[in-house]
């Protein structure tokens, strides 16, 4: 119970372990605060033979509302991490802008500050002020340089320079311009799955993957598509094996055809055309041809005889809402998230329309996604100042064309078709077992997730099935006005009536 704190403070144990001298802590205890410490981001971002030398030499400090950390002007002795609380970055001397402005700039737990302040022994240019009661992991430039921090410090500088001087894009920058590129730069690690950026369209930096690589995603919004509007309704007619009436702005030129033959020749008689057709070839044969021909609706073409009734509209018991393109299942607006791209070690992202004129910008947002990456952030203003001429010439080369929304709806719609028609083949073929393998029992949880909840079943419209959506576990402002789905089940003809030859299971193709 030593490291249990209430609402998230530093614990009592952690708490009396930085209190004490860097030279007092022992092997164990360096190694317990830099485990508690993992929960910060900014912390985690650094190698581990740094993250054991932070973890030696911080001390931990407790501010309260208002309390200035930072002054701007004054010289800076030491950079902090930020455990708990927020802290507002200002450019006045006293920080009271920062209770004024609507918007200010802040730092919440996991941020740290001040790190150029201890590597050069230059000025603060700004001014750090505590928003509420903030908890602080301080280290001070005696202590970081007695237990040769920075030397670590300059070999991870060091790994960076190498890595932006393998660049093609950096060839012709100095080597000066390159340390200032290395020092304007922030490591960030992410682990597998993680979210590194909502929109790195509109993001103010630069990213470049240093280790690892991560996707670019695109959430769609599958409404608006009107290929994804045909083909639910085409797939909606194989219920129960009834045709339905489809509701398409535009049939297909057969449809139309047949429905013209229908609507104009609905109780006509064509069968005297093969009477003169039998008798001119029966003629010169010198055979009298007088045998009456039945002429009832059975023997009538089945397109245009009189049996021939309209198709019956089939009407969906559930509710409908309006699009753009006509009515559509309310079950069926849903939306995906869809790859799109993903990043490799050595490339970056967000400049792919940096020099761009605004009015032809993408602005559609893109989302990036970790597969386990290290990146390098830099700002783009910064990173604008620094490049020369060969490197705008190069960057005016570089362009990457993403895909349109409606053909990431169509990639999607077929690999949904592929999934299901791959399910359906492998239960086909593969024999079942004769007895099933033992499970054991267990109960049921009522937990936050369900498989079936990402799966929109279009076969359960017309039953009455309690809906599994998935419980985000979010605020509420950041929960999606949309369904989330990764796959769509529509109901197909079987396998067996397409290729009857492979009626039994275990028959291999």
């Amino acid at each position: 119970m030593d490291f249990v704190a209430e609402e998230g403070h530093f614990p009592p144990k952690a708490m009396h372990i930085a209190q004490k001298l860097p030279s007092w802590r022992t092997e164990s205890e360096i190694q317990t605060l830099c485990n508690l410490l993992q929960v910060l981001d900014s912390y985690r971002n650094y190698s581990e033979p740094l993250q054991l030398l932070l973890a030696r030499v911080m001390r931990f400090e407790r501010f309260g509302r208002r309390r200035v950390i930072v002054k701007k002007g004054q010289r800076g002795n030491s950079f902090y991490f930020i455990y708990l609380g927020t802290v507002a970055v200002t450019e006045d001397d006293d920080g009271s802008s920062a209770f004024l402005d609507t918007h200010p700039i802040l730092l919440h737990k996991g941020d740290c500050f001040g790190e150029l302040g201890v590597l050069t022994p230059s000025l603060r240019r700004a001014t750090v002020v505590c928003m509420e009661e903030t908890e602080l992991l301080v280290v001070d430039r005696e202590d970081f340089l007695a237990n040769k921090l920075d030397q670590e410090f300059q070999k991870d500088a060091q790994h960076r320079f190498e890595f932006f001087r393998k660049m093609d894009l950096f060839e012709s920058l100095s080597d000066e311009k390159l340390w200032k590129l290395v020092t304007l730069g922030k490591v960030e690690k992410f682990s597998y799955g993680q979210l590194i950026s909502k929109d790195f369209v509109e993001s103010s930096s630069i990213m470049f993957v240093s280790k690892g690589s991560c996707e670019v995603l695109r959430l769609i919004d599958l409404r608006t598509s009107p290929f994804y509007y045909k083909w639910i309704w085409q797939h909606l007619e194989l219920i129960d094996n009834r045709p339905l009436k489809t509701h398409l702005n535009e049939p297909s030129p057969v449809e139309r055809f047949k429905e013209f033959q229908i609507k104009s020749y609905p109780v006509q008689d064509f069968s005297f055309l093969k009477l003169k057709h039998l008798q001119n070839s029966w003629e010169p044969k010198g055979t009298s041809f007088s045998r009456r021909i039945n002429t009832s609706g059975n023997t009538l073409p089945k397109m245009l005889g009189p049996k021939i009734k309209s198709r019956n509209p089939h009407s969906l018991k559930c509710s409908m809402i309006s699009t753009k393109y006509g009515d559509l299942p309310e079950e069926a607006a849903v939306g995906a998230y869809i790859k799109i791209h993903t990043v490799e070690e050595g490339e970056t992202v967000g400049l792919h329309q940096i020099l761009l004129p605004e009015n032809e910008h993408d602005m559609r947002p893109l989302i990036l996604v970790s597969l386990g990456a290290e990146m390098i952030r830099v700002r783009k203003e910064k990173f604008c100042e620094l490049i020369d001429s060969e490197v705008t010439e190069k960057l005016s080369r570089f362009k990457v064309n993403y895909p349109s929304d409606e053909d990431l709806c169509r990639k999607f719609l077929q690999q949904s078709s592929w999934d299901s028609f791959r399910k359906d083949l492998l239960r086909l073929l593969v024999k079942p077992r004769q007895r099933p393998p033992f499970t054991p029992i267990r109960p049921k949880k009522k937990g936050i997730y369900s498989p079936k909840s990402l799966i929109l079943d279009l076969c359960s419209f017309n039953k009455e099935t309690k809906p599994c959506h998935t419980v985000f576990v979010a605020p509420q402002k950041y929960l999606l006005p949309l369904r989330i789905v990764e796959a769509i089940t529509a109901p197909r003809y079987k396998i067996q009536e397409l290729l009857p030859q492979y009626k039994n299971a275990g028959v291999l193709v």
